[in-house]
């Protein structure tokens, strides 16, 4: 067996690991089950490919986004390691053969989502493959408390027993001591090692600002700090606007949200990544796996949902080392409404109940009929039929769903999208080419606006048949037409969506949803959301002490760069200069502020307000209601 440090040399030209690799490493050739927690740009990936290269046989990684593996395979190819990725949208030949190379040839690292384990080929080829190590990245999405949770991730276990004899090592940028448990527990490890790094980022400047507008910070921090960034928002809407904005303002800038086509997001995550253009708006779809060592800045324009995400996405900056800034913007009432998107999330259990019996009515389902049936669901027609609204009612199937009562299909989740690729102009002309389209087009703007010239937009053909007096097959062909002849995108929905009922039909009185763990949940990410809020307006503590105190790593050291951090460098008053300001005060009062600063004799107004400060904590003087700063009697 080759040792670690020769892989190391020979494949990645590194003649040294970076700490606690080469402990992971070990703790994996022992054949010992394995959690490593590692910041962003940490080294994860070598930790369970220099080992795999070690031993005989197969490692299979389970990873969750596409664009992750077909990264991180092109790596190893370029490396000259033998390595394949199985997704959606390959042909079950493609499949076939990339499996068959795992099994008879000499192919090394296979990379798959956990959605894949549970086929019937993926079980059947393990079976059969001598399968050394298996690698679970973004091992966090395995538990309930991970601010990404997957419940394909809790299958698992599962597919283990298709690898017996193989140890397994999941990684994670984040984690806390919950979810630290929850792993090791939902993947059922033995002979458990756990290993974590230091969550602090040394030359990361981590600063948070409530700003009257978010857009004219946004661009001075661009003024001020050169370099590539990245810049988060919540919604995909949102990513254009900003886009467009800084392109206006002659800053060069790419939007990219999961709702463009992939083509589209290749294109400019390319651009992006080779410098052509200079920042990327982005929702949280964007970054994971992406290697870019030299982004300056991470600005988020919106809270993030937990602090979790929030330390990964801003542990996209300054991975070559250098320094760099991480910067949370806000607005007060942002404060408010990231509380109002967790009540969304967990509806009323009265708002369940009221689907659930919906949902009967809708399928005429008869009470304690058959459990496991499959049913056609058409979303649109469905809230249409009951007058629901449409936000409300898809938090309430995704509860229905979590609490194991139905199923959505796969296709729920991936409707039919389309786009026009035209300007007003242009489609005007072909209105008056083909006037049989002309009444379907403005319909199409009618019902969904003028975000179908700027952006991909979920549509329902059964909707727009019920409004067009047709059927969803002549509005297939009709849209499918707009397509071809070059005026639209149209991406039709892969299948029906389906909605199975995983129990027999229940009185939706008596609804078998789990109250103390439904409010458990709930309690759990409102706790995520105020320790978001405590960060944004924390004042005085360091940030990345905030930060790693949050992930259960307690340091004394402070980041001495953070914006609190150098507002206490400012504050940091002489003991000399506090016991002369502090006289002078004692003799000018009562007074208010501004008359204080307004002595010649203080030659620092920058010292006031902290030598103020610390004469409020000691009770020496104090506040008139009508804000005159007093001596203590």
């Amino acid at each position: 067996m080759q040792a670690s440090k020769e892989i190391l040399l020979k494949y990645w030209q590194y003649d040294s690991f970076r700490p606690l690799q080469e402990n992971i490493i070990n703790s994996v050739l022992q054949g010992n089950d394995t959690l490593a927690i590692m910041p962003t740009g940490g080294g994860k990936s070598v930790c369970f490919q220099v080992p795999a290269m070690q031993m005989d046989g197969v490692c299979i990684v389970i990873t969750p986004l596409i664009a992750l593996m077909k990264d991180q395979v092109e790596q190893l190819k370029r490396r000259g390691i033998k390595a394949a990725a199985i997704y959606s949208g390959m042909h079950r030949t493609e499949i076939d053969y990339t499996l068959d190379n795992f099994v008879y040839g000499d192919f090394k690292f296979l990379y798959v989502s956990p959605e894949r384990l549970l086929t019937e080929i993926m079980q059947e080829r393990t079976k059969r493959m001598k399968v050394c190590l298996l690698a679970v990245d973004e091992a966090h999405c395995v538990s309930q408390w991970g601010y990404d949770f997957r419940p394909p991730y809790l299958k698992i276990p599962e597919f283990r027993k298709f690898a017996p004899k193989a140890p397994m090592i999941a990684l994670t940028a984040t984690a806390t001591k919950d979810v630290k448990q929850d792993i090791i527990q939902k993947l059922g490890f033995q002979n458990t090692q756990i290993f974590q790094q230091s969550f602090a980022r040394p030359n990361i400047s981590y600063s948070a600002f409530c700003e009257e507008s978010k857009e004219r910070k946004l661009f001075e921090i661009l003024m001020k700090v050169q370099g590539c960034a990245i810049v988060y928002v919540r919604s995909r809407r949102r990513t254009k606007e900003i886009s467009d904005w800084l392109n206006s303002n002659r800053i060069r800038s790419e939007y990219y949200h999961a709702g463009l086509s992939m083509a589209e997001r290749f294109r400019k995550q390319e651009a992006w990544i080779k410098n052509q253009v200079r920042v990327i708006v982005a929702t949280n779809a964007f970054g994971m796996g992406i290697d870019k060592p030299d982004v300056r800045v991470v600005v988020h324009l919106d809270l993030p949902e937990n602090l979790e995400a929030y330390y990964q996405e801003s542990g996209r900056a300054g991975r070559d080392g250098l320094k760099s800034y991480a910067i949370l913007l806000y607005f007060k009432a942002d404060l408010k409404d990231i509380y109002k998107q967790v009540e969304q999330k967990y509806p009323p259990i009265e708002a369940l109940k009221r689907t659930y019996q919906a949902l009967a009515n809708y399928f005429r389902l008869a009470m304690g009929g058959e459990n496991f049936e499959s049913y056609d669901f058409d979303f649109q027609e469905f809230i249409g039929t009951f007058g629901l609204m449409a936000n409300d009612t898809h938090h309430a199937l995704k509860k229905l769903e979590d609490e194991g009562l139905i199923q959505l299909s796969d296709s729920y989740f991936s409707p039919s999208k389309f786009r026009f690729k035209v300007d007003n102009h242009e489609l005007y002309n072909f209105q008056i080419k083909n006037e049989s389209y002309d009444r379907f087009t403005k319909l199409l703007l009618r019902m969904y606006g003028g975000h179908l010239f700027t952006d991909f937009t979920t549509i329902s053909e059964s909707a727009i048949g019920r409004n067009f007096y047709a059927q969803p097959g002549e509005v297939e062909k009709m849209l499918t037409y707009l397509n071809q002849a070059g005026i639209a995108d149209y991406q039709k929905q892969k299948s029906s969506p389906q909605l199975t009922f995983l129990t027999a039909r229940q009185d939706a009185d008596y609804l078998s949803i789990n109250r103390v763990e439904f409010e458990r949940r709930k309690k759990k990410e409102i706790e995520k959301v105020e320790a978001v809020v405590q960060f944004a307006q924390e004042e005085r503590l360091c940030r990345m002490q905030f930060l790693q105190e949050y992930f259960d790593e307690f340091t004394e050291a402070s980041c001495g760069i953070c914006d609190n951090c150098l507002k206490r460098k400012k504050r940091d008053v002489p003991f000399d200069t506090y016991a002369r300001y502090r006289q002078k005060i004692l003799e000018i009062l009562p007074a208010d502020i501004n008359q204080i600063m307004s002595y010649h004799f203080f030659e620092n107004k920058d010292f006031i307000a902290e030598v103020i400060r610390r004469m409020l904590e000691s009770e020496e003087v104090w506040y008139s209601e009508l804000g005159i700063l007093q001596k203590k009697q």
